[in-house]
């Protein structure tokens, strides 16, 4: 399994919205991709609400079937599509994709 993680900074404005806005957004469309694209088993997206000086705003969690399946979801469009808007409303971006053994339980109650 791989995990891919990606966190941005977003400007104060982009697209006439503010940043609580395009997080927003963010989070809706990279949640809709959950069940649309092939080897992606899960994506969770989360809007930091601690705000200090050193957090950035926005934190992609996704776990993926190989190395293979994120390298297709990089490239899938509905993806592409999603990723434009983001670099638009971003300022900066670091991510760490990694190789493990471990999958995420979920507990419902």
């Amino acid at each position: 399994m791989v995990k891919h993680l990606v966190f941005w900074r977003l400007k104060d404005e982009a697209f006439g919205n503010n940043k609580t806005t395009n997080a927003l957004l963010i989070k809706k469309k990279l949640e809709d991709l959950n069940g649309q694209i092939e080897g992606l088993i899960h994506l969770e997206v989360g809007i930091d609400f601690s705000k200090m000086e050193d957090s950035y705003d926005v934190a992609l969690y996704a776990e993926f079937e190989s190395r293979n399946a994120l390298a297709y979801y990089q490239e899938h469009p509905k993806h592409k599509e999603i990723q434009q808007f983001v670099k638009a409303v971003r300022s900066e971006r670091c991510a760490v994709d990694f190789e493990s053994s471990l999958k995420m339980n979920v507990v419902n109650n």
